[in-house]
């Protein structure tokens, strides 16, 4: 009984570990169904003549952009968060100690905000035009 404690701290890591590992795992088989499945989607579509085609290869392609819009606000929003997490955090270690400039510790969730807002506002728009462009 005295050692329970023990398995215990040896046991839930193992597991969180485990756990971790199965669902990657299901998130990478998830990914490679999919991406069957367009694939094959996608040879049908070059076996068949007509319009319909044409239609299909829209509709993916307004998907695509989709996906890429989600993204880059998925980026904008994780900045914002970082950002404003970097000021509270140097803001709450300015009050806590005047003397030292601890503060400054909140400029590097700061700077990784900054980072990814510009990434997500000026980079990823232009990668998005050339991927754009290949169509």
């Amino acid at each position: 009984m005295e050692h329970l404690p023990a398995v215990f701290g040896t046991l839930i890591p193992i597991a969180g570990i485990a756990w971790l590992a199965l669902v990657i795992w299901l998130g990478v088989r998830q990914k490679e169904k999919e991406d069957f499945h367009r694939s094959e989607v996608l040879k049908k579509i070059a076996e068949t003549p007509g319009d319909a085609a044409q239609k299909v290869l829209e509709l993916m392609r307004q998907q695509d952009y989709q996906a890429q819009v989600r993204r880059r606000e998925g980026m904008k929003l994780g900045g914002l968060i970082t950002l404003a997490a970097g000021l509270g955090l140097g803001i709450f270690l300015f009050f806590i100690e005047r003397d030292e400039p601890v503060w400054v510790v909140g400029l590097i969730p700061v700077l990784i905000g900054a980072a990814l807002l510009g990434y997500a506002v000026f980079m990823s728009q232009k990668a998005e035009l050339k991927e754009n462009s290949k169509f």
